[in-house]
């Protein structure tokens, strides 16, 4: 009931008054279908029997008219339903993807696209039918019941009580299967969930499954997924199966109680063959709501379960978030502080009392292993994550307490995970500052030494590039996307990096181009490489989420530490070498 509860008072509460109209007319089209099997009854008491032909033009005439009136109606209500279920999903969706915007990068490390997806489509798509169909249709079948009961009882009390005496037992059955099929379609509904990922990622993936000969394996994963969903559907239509065909049973009975009561009433001059006919006509409209009601508790429920994931996610609040009492700042100088950081992801201890200073027009290059915590601490600078204790400062400002919007705008990162959306690729680079210029942005790209090979393309710059980058290669992407991080001129620039696909020669002439576009501005450069660091003005080396050294090039060089063990696996010691060698009398 809570789900349905925050529905209704969210987003159908605005539409209220198209709904009521609707749900009106709805209900008169219920009265006009018992009012013809009244007016046969009536034709045949009063003008066969009786002798009143008079009556026969206007009986007829207005059994026409519930016809006619009948069918507009129900045209009316239906076009404004389904009109009203549109712009409830409508709404549903736009608040839904507004909300996934909102959501830190935590939420998404725990929950799986195809689990969103589903939310976006299935989900919305079971709310949808419930607005539209299983609303009206609860309605109609209630105000069938109670009407055809109303003019059932005013012929002939005792045959209607005869009649109802079947109703507790299709409640007690329709109740019993309520219970069960709600668990059963949240099953369902979770396997698709899970379905829909193992597809996401097998699409997403397809190059490397293929890569790695690995085609069998995912279709192992699929059928599997695919087998649980389809378990899942079958069990929830077992429950169906079994309570269903017993709902019809009694439902149906009904005309045989018509049939022996009522024609024992006739013999015996209870009734009238009109009212007797009418009893006989009418008896589908109490058996035909018995017999929905199984289906419309499924409906429901379906779409209650549905409406259960909507609700959780779009309810689902950001612990990231600018504070209320924020202090507004509309320009960053771009100067970054750590006061004894550290951050724990669940358990797991990522960064250590970490503490550092990096002042505008400085580089600062991060190296170390992988895990070592180098990623983790931009992702804190942009507050991507809040550090478990200590302060990030930026501008002396504690980041928690800024603009979290005016804080990512001043802010421009070239991230390791290269994502690159389906557009030109103008609009790649132009993603962060979609105002620039075409002059802006082919300069950036000169910068990010990706002009020439785009100018190379068919179409240049208006080149449309496939999902994620497809078609370019791992230089090229990184290329561009610096260009877009570049392009976006902000007062803190970081390179995830942003260099390990590229040549040597690319990378040099990328290090010149960064060193004059960092003037004035504070830069990360995360590597792997020692030439893509080295010119760096302060080089913090990380272990196990330590700084365990800090220092210039020539500084960590005499240290003769980790960084020294770096420097000689990737460039081999040559002084050492040559000692050796001239030791040994060959040079």
């Amino acid at each position: 009931m809570k789900t349905l509860k925050w529905l209704f008072s969210v987003y159908i509460r605005p539409y209220a008054g198209r709904m009521v109209f609707a749900l009106c007319l709805t209900m008169i089209n219920t009265v006009l279908s018992n009012i013809r099997p009244y007016l046969s009854g009536r034709i045949i008491d009063d003008v066969f029997y009786n002798g009143l032909q008079n009556r026969l033009v206007i009986l007829v005439v207005l059994m026409f008219l519930s016809i006619v009136l009948k069918d507009i109606f129900r045209i009316i209500d239906h076009y404004i339903l389904e009109g009203t279920s549109q712009r409830v999903v409508y709404n549903i969706r736009v608040a839904l993807y507004r909300s996934l915007h909102k959501l830190d990068f935590d939420f998404f490390d725990h929950n799986r696209t195809g689990d969103i997806m589903n939310r976006l489509s299935g989900d919305i798509d079971s709310v949808r039918h419930f607005v539209a169909w299983v609303l009206n249709g609860i309605l109609e079948n209630v105000c069938l019941f109670i009407s055809a009961l109303f003019i059932l009882g005013f012929i002939n009390w005792r045959l209607t009580l005869c009649l109802l005496a079947v109703t507790p037992i299709i409640a007690f059955f329709a109740t019993a299967m309520g219970k069960r099929v709600g668990p059963a379609f949240r099953n369902a509904r979770q396997k698709l969930s899970g379905l829909n990922t193992v597809v996401q990622e097998n699409i997403s993936g397809n190059r490397v499954v293929r890569a790695f000969a690995r085609e069998d394996y995912e279709l192992e994963k699929f059928d599997k997924a695919n087998l649980e969903y389809r378990d899942a559907n079958i069990a929830s239509n077992r429950i169906g199966q079994r309570y269903i065909p017993i709902l019809d049973t009694l439902a149906n009975s009904l005309n045989v109680v018509v049939l022996v009561v009522g024609g024992i009433m006739v013999i015996r001059g209870h009734m009238s063959p009109g009212e007797f006919v009418t009893f006989n006509s009418m008896s589908w409209a109490l058996n035909t709501p018995m017999r929905n009601v199984g289906w419309l508790i499924n409906d429901s429920l379906n779409a209650i379960a549905s409406g259960e994931k909507i609700m959780e996610f779009t309810l689902e609040r950001p612990r990231i978030h600018t504070e209320k009492d924020h202090v507004e700042k509309e320009s960053f100088d771009g100067r970054v502080e750590f006061k004894d950081v550290s951050f724990s992801y669940g358990e797991e201890q990522v960064l250590s009392h970490v503490s550092f200073t990096a002042v505008p027009g400085q580089t600062v290059a991060i190296i170390g292993e992988t895990g070592s915590g180098k990623s983790t601490l931009t992702n804190l600078i942009c507050r991507f994550y809040d550090a478990t204790s200590g302060q990030v400062l930026v501008d002396g400002i504690d980041v928690r307490q800024l603009n979290l919007r005016k804080l990512r705008q001043s802010i421009s990162i070239a991230m390791q995970d290269i994502f690159l959306f389906s557009d030109t690729i103008e609009g790649n680079i132009a993603y962060g500052a979609p105002d620039a210029p075409m002059e802006q942005v082919v300069e950036a790209a000169k910068m990010a030494d990706a002009d020439g090979f785009i100018r190379a393309m068919p179409e240049g710059y208006d080149t449309i590039i496939g999902e994620r980058g497809v078609g370019l290669s791992g230089g090229q992407k990184q290329r561009i996307a610096l260009a877009r991080a570049i392009l976006k001129n902000p007062s803190i620039l970081i390179l995830d990096d942003t260099t390990s696909s590229v040549d040597m020669e690319t990378e040099h002439y990328i290090q010149q181009t960064l060193k004059k576009f960092s003037a004035g501005r504070t830069t990360f450069i995360i590597a792997h490489r020692i030439s893509a660091v080295k010119d760096a003005d302060q080089i913090l080396v990380m272990e196990k989420g330590r700084i365990a050294e800090r220092g210039t090039h020539e500084e960590l060089l005499a240290l003769g530490g980790r960084y020294k063990e770096v420097y000689d696996t990737q460039y081999g010691n040559f002084d050492a070498a040559i000692a050796e060698a001239v030791k040994g009398g060959v040079c």
